[in-house]
């Protein structure tokens, strides 16, 4: 089970409040968090990293917003829990990948930045295609959670990989694409799953401030939106040999 950006303490209460029944529904046996919004809305900091982990997420997931808690740099070092973009600079904070063991086999969870729009260190494509090559046969199946901004190199990066690993889900835009699909390789992929937070303002934050800032043009300090909060991810099953024969969306309010 993978669950899209957790939005600040509305996103991180509705997943608490919503993670029970999914997992009594589904059974998942790994739980993929991204949470790179969770602490009011940028950021993470431990104390909301580890309220994900009560919630039931083995792993978290980062993006372009990983760094922006100062507070959270030692912790990220040292949570192997936690990754961050893998094409961010390698002297940054974290880590970007980790390997758990699930469901009988070892899953890496990769964390990329997408290149177009967002500022990385390294291109994406390369990045990955060295860490495949540098795991040779250190997992059974790889999960990755593409943060970017544009929909063609989300797409993109599903053919590059598709045969390669077991998924390629997108984060990062907050609105869910009607996409999931199993790619001809067995790589199952989707553009973007969406968000976990409030659908009441304009990805997550008040509607009142992001109208503002749009209209103006001027710098708004932005506030987290809570009401009509929904849990958004998507639902993989994998098989064997490490990749996968379904992949189902994961649309679900709160309340």
């Amino acid at each position: 089970m993978f669950i899209g950006d957790v939005v600040g303490s509305p996103g991180r209460e509705g997943l608490t409040a919503t993670m029970p029944l999914l997992r009594a529904e589904h059974k998942p046996d790994l739980i993929i968090v991204n949470g790179e919004n969770a602490a009011g809305g940028v950021g993470i900091t431990e104390q909301t990293a580890e309220e994900i982990f009560a919630a039931g997420a083995q792993v978290i997931t980062l993006g372009n917003h990983a760094y922006r808690q100062r507070e959270a740099f030692g912790f990220l070092n040292a949570d192997e829990r936690v990754v961050r973009p893998l094409n961010h600079s390698p002297e940054s904070p974290g880590r970007g990948w980790t390997i758990v063991e699930a469901g009988g086999m070892r899953v890496a969870v990769v964390n990329l930045s997408g290149a177009v729009q967002l500022q990385v260190d390294r291109n994406p494509f390369a990045a990955i295609d060295e860490l495949l090559e540098e795991m040779d046969g250190r997992a059974d199946a790889v999960f990755v959670d593409f943060h970017a901004e544009v929909t063609s190199e989300k797409v993109a990066m599903g053919w590059h990989l598709d045969g390669r690993v077991a998924a390629v889900c997108g984060t990062h835009t907050h609105v869910p694409t009607a996409d999931p699909r199993i790619l001809p390789g067995g790589t199952a992929h989707i553009t973007d799953v969406g968000m976990t937070g409030s659908r009441d303002g304009v990805l997550g934050v008040k509607r009142a401030g992001a109208l503002e800032s749009l209209r103006t043009g001027l710098p708004v300090r932005f506030e987290t939106a809570g009401e009509d909060v929904w849990v958004m991810g998507c639902l993989i099953e994998v098989r064997d040999d490490g990749l996968s024969t379904r992949i189902e969306q994961i649309l679900l309010p709160t309340a």
